[in-house]
């Protein structure tokens, strides 16, 4: 069998809202990467059209590629248009409106007329049913279930036209056999209907916040599991022979008839495939404390990275509501090379959340939009070049751009059409800056002590004004931060986890009690590890509980060691040391444990090779041109390099500029570019001149 039969091909998919990336590899090393147009209709089309073109363009058959990855904003979308399945929702009786009755703490505590702030339109009153049963508190049942009432509240939602239902009894995280049979006795009844039950979706307290997510997945399971077995069918008529794998929200792969199982857990499934693939290029320069900045056309996904982990949050929010699913910490603003700069009531200068979008887009385009963007004043700045951008495959307008800066923003504020475009820089990345510190700090984190990671096609060019904002002193822009998010996914982990409800003191539990309940959490998650059909000899298991203060609210995570020699002596100094972190302070006061979780994962073993640079590296400088740095007084004429050139230990002095196809990056003074062997840059702040 020849070398290049018998070589691993893997393939990265992020579908995006405009653009699906397409990042391919050969034993480690890239074959290509693309961007083709996104069906938003129907994204398998770009997806099959994707398929198409590793055969078109780079000679791959399906039939050999072995990893197809694959990352989606199905659930995403399906929740916020709205067009998710027709949902049915069976609760213990007396309990049927937890869904609508909510928390009593409001949003929006001023409005003169009160709107409804639960996602009641995932089961309106009459698709809410009562079922007799009752479990106590304790765990011990105190009304057997009623089987008939179960037949008669599913017959009933029938009529009502559901095509999905979610079960969510009382307390069934500690006795989840009322909804295991409930289950039973519907899918016996109606075979057709896509159920969900709280006990293996959310199995922890709170009724409103547990009914809330096994709500989502039951919306969602009709849109994913029908877009999940299209897509696997098509792509196996089309060659690929292999399952797919999709990324979750938090951040590891599944197969997709494991997904298909939760779907609700593919919510971020996007941005949590950039903050992967940011990890990994940080571990590729053992950097392992990162904040990803992805920079978009729209908006701004901002994440913390620490000690070579994204970090984590229990619950996430999707359109305002709770979503009780673990997902990267990922913090989305609307600010982006597409957002619009406006004045308010005041004369006050403001950019986004609007955005121009890629139809009419940024004045520059000349596709009719009117009014000054990011993009705009990136132009007029002399940050970007209007022949090559998007590697000149789009032309821009620059008189455009000058034009209406000048009438909408300078002239109104009585500025030079310079100092408009810097105000507009400074305003969004005040913004950014604020994101990038509620991600941090407000975590426990000092930015200063972590190194940017400049994503997407705007990122690099605010990365340095972000770092000067914050005080951080080291950038990274990897090779391709376009498509960083399709690489994400071919580096990311296949990963499981399954959690369980405890509830009880530290003191009153042994390591004996704790390493009972791991161990049935460690066979659950082993049980979906091979469903993925891989090997399970080298999973990773981390043990995690979930702790806080007897009397508190809310919990924190932290790490359990059983090898420790007193591994809950160890969990309670940890505690403290992140309590101390997140809110300032800790005491010696008792706690408890709220929820113990177990995570499998196998890494991909070796990493991705990227090549960055030219073999040959000509001279890398393409020529000068004026630009306007961010704090300047005046533009200073400035050196353009093309980044393909770039040769490896390569050091640039700013100012200067560096293109590439996908992003340009902004390197003013007092900053410097040291080009590294993989190809990344690492640019870095040096004394003051």
């Amino acid at each position: 069998m020849d070398a290049v039969t018998s070589s691993r091909i893997e393939v990265g998919i992020d579908t995006g809202g405009t653009f699906t990336d397409i990042v391919c590899f050969r034993d480690g090393r890239p074959i290509g990467v693309a961007k083709i147009p996104s069906t938003p209709s129907d994204p398998s089309v770009a997806i099959l059209e994707a398929v198409a073109h590793l055969e078109r363009q780079w000679n791959i058959p399906p039939s050999d590629v072995e990893l197809f990855a694959h990352g989606t904003t199905v659930a995403t979308n399906a929740l916020i248009e709205r067009k998710g399945g027709c949902v049915g929702l069976l609760a213990t009786e007396g309990f049927s409106d937890v869904i609508e009755i909510g928390r009593q703490m409001r949003q929006h505590l001023y409005e003169v007329i009160s709107t409804a702030e639960t996602p009641v339109f995932l089961a309106p009153g009459r698709r809410r049913k009562g079922v007799i049963e009752r479990v106590a508190s304790d765990g011990s049942v105190l009304v057997s279930l009623d089987e008939d009432s179960v037949r008669v509240a599913a017959r009933e939602l029938v009529d009502e036209g559901v095509d999905s239902i979610a079960i969510c009894f009382l307390f069934s995280f500690l006795h989840p056999a009322h909804e295991t049979r409930a289950r039973e006795i519907v899918a016996a009844e109606f075979p057709e209907l896509k159920i969900s039950i709280s006990s293996e979706i959310d199995p922890t307290f709170r009724e409103y916040e547990r009914t809330v997510v096994t709500a989502f997945d039951a919306y969602v399971k009709p849109v994913v599991d029908s877009y999940l077995g299209r897509l696997e069918y098509e792509l196996n008529a089309a060659g690929v022979d292999n399952e797919p794998k999709i990324m979750q929200s938090r951040g590891g792969m599944s197969a997709v008839s494991v997904a298909r199982q939760r779907p609700v857990r593919l919510l971020l499934s996007g941005p949590a495939a950039g903050v992967v693939g940011a990890a990994e290029v940080g571990k590729g320069l053992d950097r392992g404390d990162l904040i990803s900045v992805d920079i978009g056309g729209t908006s701004s996904d901002i994440a913390l990275i620490n000690n070579g982990r994204p970090i984590l949050r229990a619950e996430g929010e999707i359109e305002g509501y709770p979503v009780r699913v673990n997902m990267v910490d990922v913090n989305s603003i609307g600010a982006g090379g597409g957002s619009l700069a406006w004045l308010d009531a005041a004369g006050g200068l403001r950019v986004g959340p609007g955005s121009a979008g890629a139809d009419p887009g940024p004045a520059c385009y000349g596709r009719g939009g009117d009014r000054a963007t990011v993009t705009d004043a990136s132009v007029v700045l002399g940050y970007i070049n209007p022949e090559y951008f998007a590697g000149g495959s789009v032309d821009l307008d620059p008189e455009r751009a000058f034009g209406v800066i000048e009438s909408s923003i300078a002239e109104p504020l009585g500025f030079s059409l310079e100092r408009a475009a810097q105000g507009i820089h400074r305003v969004v990345n005040a913004q950014m800056a604020e994101a990038i510190r509620l991600v941090s700090m407000q975590r426990g984190y000092d930015p200063r002590r972590f190194a940017l990671v400049a994503l997407g096609g705007a990122g690099p060019v605010h990365a340095t004004a972000l770092a000067d904002e914050l005080g951080i002193t080291n950038i990274i822009v990897p090779v391709n931060p376009g498509v960083l998010s399709a690489m994400g996914l071919l580096m990311a982990p296949i990963e499981h986890e399954v959690t369980m409800s405890l509830q009880r003191n530290l003191v009153d539990l042994s390591p004996i009690v704790i390493g009972a309940a791991l161990e049935n959490l460690d066979t659950r998650c082993h049980q979906l590890m091979e469903a993925e059909g891989v090997s399970t000899s080298d999973t990773e298991i981390r043990h995690l509980a979930d702790v806080c203060y007897i009397g508190q609210s809310y919990h924190l995570e932290v790490r359990l060691h059983l090898d420790d020699p007193a591994p809950l002596e160890r969990l309670y100094r940890d505690f403290k040391i992140v309590h101390d972190r997140v809110h300032g302070h800790a005491t010696d006061a008792p706690v408890k444990i709220v929820n113990l979780r177990s995570v499998h994962s196998i890494g991909r073993g070796e990493g991705l090779g990227v090549d960055g640079h030219s073999t040959d590296c000509p001279d890398s400088r393409k020529g000068h041109r004026s630009v306007l740095f961010a704090n300047a007084d005046g533009p200073r004429k400035t050196a353009i390099y093309q980044r393909e050139r770039l040769a490896p230990a390569e050091r640039i002095d700013g100012p200067a500029i560096i293109e590439q196809p996908d992003t340009t990056t902004i390197v003013p003074t007092e900053w410097r570019v040291i080009v590294q062997d993989s190809g990344d840059l690492i640019v870095e702040k040096t004394a003051p001149s």
